[in-house]
């Protein structure tokens, strides 16, 4: 399957400056990489979203450079965020070799049922992506992790159980790290916090009642 193709434009606005472009709908960019030197460029922002959207971080792009003659291929690296409107600020492009491994962050996705639930069990996802390193063109775009099998309270899928080809994959965590588990229900831990809080606060009008008449006392000792 080809890489998606995304173009760009050398970028020669900096600063304050590139607010332009964002009204103007482009978002701008960088390139960069251990064997490169980083450029500033621009990107159309729908044709860019559209290509996130489908690819993610984890799916290698072919970033077309007008002038240049040949395409880079590039990861998604880093998205800045616009932390009221969330609007894309501006996007980090990681120009990788095709001959040399990189490592990336690949996200977890659980599918199926586990029988647990139906007994009192809850699904607990304990990591939500995995640090790998692996050739570019061997990354996963993503890993599912299938919960059909854990069928008792207390049971879990381990990192070392992870389905990838770890002849191509490398996973950079301990390997006993948990994933994904189910867990009992909290209830009775949940009833007694709501009443250590209730005896709280019982506690706390007493001592207000208490202290009240105190210092009225007082006030008619000083009268």
């Amino acid at each position: 399957m080809a890489n998606p193709k995304l173009k760009a434009k050398e970028r020669k606005i900096f600063g304050r400056k590139v607010k332009q472009l964002r009204r103007a709908g482009f978002i701008p960019a960088n390139v960069f990489g251990p064997k490169t030197k980083s450029k500033a460029l621009t990107l159309d922002k729908s044709e860019f979203l559209k290509i996130f959207n489908q690819s993610g971080e984890t799916t290698l792009i072919d970033l077309v450079v007008e002038g240049e003659k040949n395409p880079r291929p590039v990861l998604i690296s880093n998205l800045h965020i616009h932390p009221v409107t969330s609007e894309i600020l501006h996007v980090d492009l990681h120009q990788v070799d095709l001959k040399s491994k990189t490592t990336a962050n690949i996200p977890i996705e659980i599918v199926g049922e586990s029988p647990a639930v139906k007994v009192g069990g809850v699904v607990v996802t304990l990591l939500k992506e995995v640090e790998v390193e692996a050739l570019p063109t061997d990354l996963p775009e993503k890993i599912e992790v299938d919960i059909s099998n854990l069928t008792e309270i207390g049971s879990s899928i381990l990192v070392k159980d992870l389905p990838i080809d770890h002849t191509r994959v490398e996973l950079k965590l301990d390997p006993e790290e948990q994933v994904v588990a189910i867990q009992e229900q909290q209830q009775e831990e949940i009833a007694s916090e709501t009443s250590s809080e209730e005896t709280t606060e019982t506690d706390l009008d007493q001592t207000k009642s208490e202290s009240k008449p105190e210092s009225e006392n007082k006030s008619s000792q000083s009268e």
